[in-house]
C-alpha cells in the first residue's frame, strides 16, 4: 500500500504555507538569509513535491545585505484569487511585511509591494465573498502587553493595488494559554457559517503548538477551542523522535479531504536539530465543527497514510535520495541550489564543455564574516550523508582557499579546503564553533595523495568529500573519486545544530572560495561537479 513519508519536504523548509487551484498544490516556505527567497513547490497527491521556482529571485525583491543566516525571510503565506497568485512575507532585516503577485507559481514575481502600518511578523491573507482581501499578522508590540512574547493576532483590510491597510484594526485573538508567549503565524479561513483562525504559540521549540479559534464574524472576537492544542510534541518528552510541531496551514483537496502541512523536527544525537523545521503532512477531520489533527493518533508521523488522491511522483529534480551536478551540461543553477545572503554580480558562472563547470570567484569575505561571500550550497537533508565536489584550483598565496563547507551560522561551521601551507598545496579542515576559530587538521597532499601532487596540483583536479554518520564528521580526499585518504575522522556536527548555535535554520552544505581577505580580484575556483546523496 503507498504511504506518505514524512518530512514530505525534508531538510530546513520552515514554515510551510500550502494552497489548492483544481488538482494542484503550491506550497511556500521560509529561506531566511539565503537566496533566492521562498522556494515555490507543486504537487498533485500532498505526497510528491517538486521544487518550480523561488518567489524572490532578484536583489530587487530580496535585498540581504549584512543579513545573519537567521534573519531575512520569515514565514510566507500563498494564496490564489481571481486567476493571481500572492505571497505575503516578512523581511526582518530590510523592510518589514510585503506581498509579491504571479499569474504562473513558477515565476517570475512581481516586485515588493510594501505593506504600510502592518507591524509585526508572520503576515497572511484572507479573501472574503465579496472578493475584498483582509490582512492578518502577529502584533509583537501592542499595548498592554504583559510580557515579551505577549502577542496579539490583528486583522485589517488590505488593499491590494497600494499596500495600504485600510479601515479599522481588529485584535481577534491573543491565545489557548494563559501566559502563552509568542502566539504568531495565523491563518484564516471560512467553512460553512464559521471563521475560523488556526495560529501557532509556545516559541518555535519543544513547547511549540498548533491552536485554533472560531467566530461567526470575520473581525471577531474568536473563541477557542476548548480542546486546544490541536497538535503538538510537548507532551511526549524530549526523546520523541518529532518534535517542535507548529506552524500549520489547511487545505481541502478536491475529494473533500483535509490535510495540513505544518513543520517540525526530528532531532539526532542527543536531541540536536541539524536538519532544522522540515515540512512535514497531517491528515485532518472535523468533530462538531472543530479540526481534528490526525484522528486517534493526534502525531505527527514519519509515516502517514496516503491521501485520497492518485499517486503522482515526480520527476527530477525533486527532494530525493541524492542529488548530482554535472555544472558542465548546466546553463544555470537548479532549483534548491542557494547562495548566502545577496551573490555579488560576476562572482559566479556557469561555463559547458570539458574544461568548464562552475567558475567561483574567490570571495574576500569568509563564512564567519556577515558580507558578501562566495558559497553556493544546498540544504541538509538527512542525517547520514555525503557532499562530494571535483575542485580544479591552484592556490598561490597563504590564506586563500577553494573546497567545501558545511555551514549553520556564520559562527558554526567547517571549512574543508585546498590551500598553501609552507608553499607546498595542503588539505586544511578549519572549525568555527561559537565564534571560536581552530584547524583541527591540516594535511600536505603529497603526504596524502603521494608524488602526484609534488609541488603542484594536478590538472585533473582533485575530489573533496565531506561525509556524515549521524552527528560524526569526517573528510577525505581523492585524485580519482575511487580511492579515498581521510583528512579528519570524527569531527563533531552538534555545533551545526541550532540547538547549540542559536537561530532557526538547518545546516547547508556546498562549494566555498575565499581569498583570505587579500583582495584577489580576478582569481576563480572552478567546481565541475558537485553532489549529495544520503548514506
Amino acid at each position: 500500500m503507498t504511504r506518505l513519508k514524512n518530512p514530505v519536504l525534508p531538510g530546513f523548509h520552515p514554515d510551510p504555507s500550502i494552497c489548492r487551484v483544481g488538482g494542484d498544490f503550491y506550497l511556500a516556505a521560509s529561506s531566511f538569509a539565503y537566496f533566492p527567497g521562498v522556494p515555490i513547490f507543486h504537487s498533485r497527491d500532498l505526497a510528491h513535491w517538486r521544487q518550480i521556482g523561488s518567489a524572490l529571485d532578484r536583489p530587487s525583491q530580496l535585498p540581504l545585505e549584512g543579513a545573519e543566516v537567521s534573519r531575512g525571510i520569515f514565514a510566507p503565506t500563498i494564496r490564489w484569487h481571481g486567476g493571481v497568485f500572492y505571497i505575503a512575507t516578512t523581511n526582518v532585516s530590510a523592510g518589514g511585511n510585503f506581498l509579491v503577485t504571479a499569474s504562473d507559481p513558477a515565476g517570475p514575481w512581481s516586485e515588493p509591494i510594501w505593506i504600510e502600518g502592518a507591524d509585526g511578523i508572520d503576515p497572511s491573507l484572507f479573501f472574503d465573498d465579496d472578493g475584498r482581501c483582509y490582512y492578518h499578522g502577529t502584533c509583537e508590540r501592542r499595548e498592554g502587553a504583559r510580557y515579551y512574547g505577549d502577542n496579539e493576532i490583528y486583522l485589517q483590510e488590505l488593499d491590494l493595488a497600494s499596500g495600504r491597510l485600510i479601515g479599522e484594526r481588529h485584535a481577534i485573538w491573543h491565545s489557548a494559554l494563559r501566559g502563552a508567549v509568542w502566539p504568531e503565524g495565523p491563518h484564516v479561513y471560512k467553512i460553512g457559517e464559521w471563521h475560523y483562525l488556526l495560529i501557532s504559540e509556545g516559541g518555535t521549540a519543544h513547547e511549540h503548538a498548533i491552536t485554533v479559534a472560531r467566530s461567526k464574524s470575520l473581525t471577531g472576537y474568536y473563541e477557542g477551542f476548548k480542546g486546544n492544542p490541536i497538535l503538538t510534541h510537548r507532551h511526549l518528552g524530549r526523546d520523541f523522535p518529532i518534535s517542535n510541531v507548529g506552524h500549520g496551514d489547511l487545505v481541502q483537496t478536491p475529494r473533500g479531504e483535509w490535510w495540513m502541512a505544518l513543520l517540525a523536527s526530528r532531532p539526532y544525537g542527543g536531541r540536536h536539530r541539524n536538519l532544522g523545521r522540515e515540512t512535514f503532512m497531517a491528515p485532518v477531520s472535523w468533530e462538531d465543527g472543530w479540526p481534528v489533527v490526525s484522528p486517534g493518533i493526534g502525531q505527527a508521523r514519519l509515516d502517514e497514510r496516503f491521501p485520497d488522491l492518485e499517486p503522482a511522483p515526480i520527476a527530477p529534480p525533486s527532494l530525493g535520495e541524492s542529488d548530482a551536478f554535472d555544472f558542465r551540461e548546466l546553463s544555470a543553477f537548479p532549483a534548491g541550489m542557494m547562495f548566502l545572503r545577496n551573490p555579488v554580480p560576476g562572482d559566479y558562472e556557469l561555463a559547458g564543455g570539458p574544461e568548464g563547470g562552475l567558475f567561483m570567484r574567490l570571495g574576500n569575505e569568509s563564512l564567519a564574516g556577515l558580507g558578501p561571500v562566495s558559497y553556493c550550497c544546498v540544504r541538509q537533508r538527512h542525517m547520514s550523508f555525503e557532499a562530494q565536489a571535483l575542485l580544479r584550483f591552484r592556490p598561490e598565496s597563504e590564506g586563500e582557499g577553494a573546497g567545501l563547507a558545511i555551514f549553520q551560522s556564520h559562527k558554526c561551521h567547517y571549512l574543508f579546503l585546498l590551500a598553501l601551507k609552507g608553499g607546498a598545496p595542503a588539505l586544511r579542515v578549519a572549525k568555527c564553533s561559537a565564534g571560536e576559530q581552530s584547524v583541527p587538521a591540516e594535511r600536505a597532499c603529497e603526504s596524502l595523495l603521494g608524488a602526484a601532487f609534488a609541488g603542484a596540483v594536478p590538472a585533473g583536479g582533485l575530489f573533496l568529500r565531506i561525509s556524515a554518520r549521524g552527528q560524526e564528521l569526517s573528510f577525505s580526499c581523492s585524485l580519482d573519486g575511487e580511492r579515498w585518504a581521510a583528512v579528519l575522522e570524527g569531527a563533531d556536527a552538534r555545533i551545526l545544530s541550532p540547538d547549540f548555535a542559536g537561530g532557526f535554520v538547518g545546516a547547508t552544505i556546498g562549494m566555498h572560495a575565499f581569498s583570505g581577505g587579500a583582495g584577489a580580484s580576478g582569481r576563480r575556483a572552478l567546481f565541475p561537479e558537485f553532489s549529495y546523496r544520503a548514506i
